[in-house]
C-alpha cells in the first residue's frame, strides 16, 4: 500500500488538520502493534489503568471512566479475565451487577503496556526534543480540550 501523504496535493499537505490526521495514522499503528507484541489490545490497557487508579469497579462505572462502549466492555472484560488479569466478583449490594477488579498478574501487564506505550511515544515523537516533544503535547491538550468543550463528547482515546 502506497503511503498517501506521498501523493498529497501540495494546496493540503501542509494543512494542520491533514498532518494531524496522517500523523494519528503513525501513531496508532505505533501503539496498536507495541500493545500487540505483548499480547494486548488499547482497550485491555485502558481497562486495566482505569482499575489501578480507581479501583475495583462495576462494568458500567469502567466504561464511563475508560471511554470503552458496553458493547465492547464486556468483550475486552472477558479476554481479561481468561488471562487471569482482572476479577469478576458479584456485588453484594446488587446481584445482578458484577465488580471488576484488577489482579497481581494485571498489575504487572499493566507495567508491561506502559514500558511499550513509553517506547512508542519515543518512537512516534523521535525527531522532536524534549523542549518540542512537551510543547507539541501542550498544544495538542489545547486542541483537544477546546474542542471536547465546544461539542460536549468526551475524548475517545485509542482502542
Amino acid at each position: 500500500m502506497e503511503n498517501p501523504a506521498a501523493q498529497a496535493p501540495a494546496r493540503w499537505e501542509g494543512l494542520p488538520s491533514w498532518l494531524l490526521t496522517q500523523t494519528a495514522g503513525h501513531a496508532h499503528r505505533l501503539v496498536t502493534d507495541g500493545f500487540s507484541s505483548v499480547g494486548a489490545r488499547g482497550y485491555h490497557y485502558r481497562l486495566l489503568a482505569t482499575l489501578d487508579e480507581f479501583g475495583p469497579a462495576s462494568q458500567a462505572a469502567l466504561g464511563r471512566r475508560s471511554g470503552i462502549h458496553l458493547s465492547d466492555m464486556v468483550a475486552a472484560i472477558n479476554e481479561l479475565a481468561e488471562r487471569e488479569l482482572v476479577e469478576r466478583a458479584q456485588d453484594p449490594s446488587d446481584r445482578r451487577r458484577n465488580i471488576i477488579s484488577l489482579t497481581t498478574a494485571g498489575k504487572r501487564q499493566l507495567r508491561r503496556l506502559e514500558k511499550r506505550l513509553a517506547e512508542t511515544q519515543d518512537e512516534l515523537l523521535a525527531p522532536l526534543s524534549p523542549e518540542e516533544r512537551q510543547r507539541l503535547t501542550e498544544l495538542l491538550s489545547k486542541l483537544l480540550d477546546h474542542h471536547n468543550r465546544r461539542t460536549g463528547i468526551p475524548e475517545e482515546p485509542w482502542r
